[in-house]
């Protein structure tokens, strides 16, 4: 009941989920005859995946040892711009191996430990590190979700999309190590003193890693939602206070964003506006780019896909698409939710729109030279 009561305290002041909320009532009145069939426009794995993740990684958290890895990452590195950059590789390519959401559900704790040992702009890191993971995950056919849909709708091997994918991975990862120095001064990392250690819960860890690669490798077997509830049975039976700290209201926004955007994508008004594709300066890597910016660039793939047989362009314009607003990619929700920061979307948009709009003009360079 304690649970039940927090959350419902802090639905009212959820903003994006109070928007979420308010957008689905005109679209609903638009078409009320799908008012039966909402359930079918969630994807629930994506959901079930989210849902352990969020349990797995806050487990890691609370063992205390993110924070002691933190800690010890202080000892090696001692200035603010050379963390940022540490990050922001470490970002990118765990990005490109184990998908942007999973990256962001093990980096961003382990920056916010941080908060407790140093004075950091632990904010502007984790907005960086969703950058990151976005340029990072673009190299590899498993490393976000819309490459994976448009790797298996091609004939191409996972070395022809990787080298299909690397000028442009290349040229974001580097966009994003540029804009460092603009973004973190090369200042000293002053280490708080006699700040207490983390407490250590290794029963807790041992759980969590041993769980964290079996609920993987099920949920790509397509089992996520099964999987999920297993893994909250097992936290509710011996580590329940992990699952008072887990935010699930992340999980009510996604599915209120799957809802939206499925009763978005299905009005008449963008269906004639795909049918025009072609005119747009750019084609399918322009739609790609700025349909990602209304409805996220997953659902802005399957979206574009069939209307389409570029699926090189698509595939870069989506990719490009996860800069800018917010919406543009999940992993930028996720980052954002994960960090428990306020303010942080006036910061993420500094930064990420910019960094679109330079993106679109490298991408369409390389296009130029016969890089894409």
């Amino acid at each position: 009941m304690r649970l039940l009561r927090h959350l419902l305290s802090r639905v009212a002041e959820d903003r994006l989920l109070v928007v979420l909320l308010a957008a689905a009532v005109p679209l609903l009145l638009a078409q009320p005859e799908a008012v039966h069939s909402l359930h079918h426009l969630v994807d629930w794995k994506t959901i079930g995946a989210l849902a352990g993740l969020l349990v797995l990684s806050r487990g890691l958290e609370d063992s205390g040892y993110l924070a002691l890895a933190g800690r010890r990452l202080l000892t090696k590195v001692h200035g603010e711009r050379t963390l940022a950059l540490a990050l922001v590789l470490f970002s990118a390519a765990l990005a490109a191996v184990v998908t942007n959401d999973v990256a962001l559900f093990i980096v961003v704790p382990l920056t916010i430990s941080l908060r407790a040992v140093a004075d950091l702009p632990v904010g502007r890191l984790v907005v960086f590190e969703a950058l990151a993971v976005n340029a990072g995950s673009t190299l590899s056919p498993v490393g976000n979700p819309q490459n994976l849909f448009i790797w298996q709708s091609t004939t191409l091997s996972f070395m022809d999309f990787v080298a299909m994918m690397l000028p442009l991975g290349l040229a974001l990862t580097l966009l994003v190590l540029a804009a460092i120095p603009l973004a973190f001064p090369s200042l000293r990392i002053e280490v708080r003193p006699g700040s207490a250690p983390p407490v250590l819960d290794r029963k807790l860890l041992h759980l969590s890693l041993a769980l964290y690669p079996a609920f993987l490798l099920l949920t790509d077997l397509g089992h996520a939602v099964a999987t999920a509830l297993a893994v909250i049975g097992v936290f509710a039976l011996l580590r329940p206070r992990v699952l008072r700290g887990v935010d699930w209201l992340l999980l009510a926004v996604f599915v209120l964003m799957f809802v939206d955007l499925g009763l978005l994508a299905a009005l008449p008004v963008m269906q004639s506006l795909a049918t025009g594709i072609d005119a747009l300066p750019g084609g399918v890597f322009t739609a790609g780019v700025l349909l990602s910016q209304a409805i996220s660039n997953v659902p802005a793939t399957i979206f574009l896909s069939g209307f389409t047989e570029d699926m090189r362009a698509l595939a870069w314009g989506v990719s490009v698409g996860g800069f800018g607003l917010a919406i543009g990619s999940l992993a930028n929700l996720i980052a954002l939710r994960l960090s428990r920061q306020p303010g942080l979307w006036r910061d993420f948009h500094r930064w990420s729109v910019p960094l679109l709009l330079m993106a679109c003009g490298l991408a369409l360079l390389l296009g130029r030279f016969g890089f894409g």
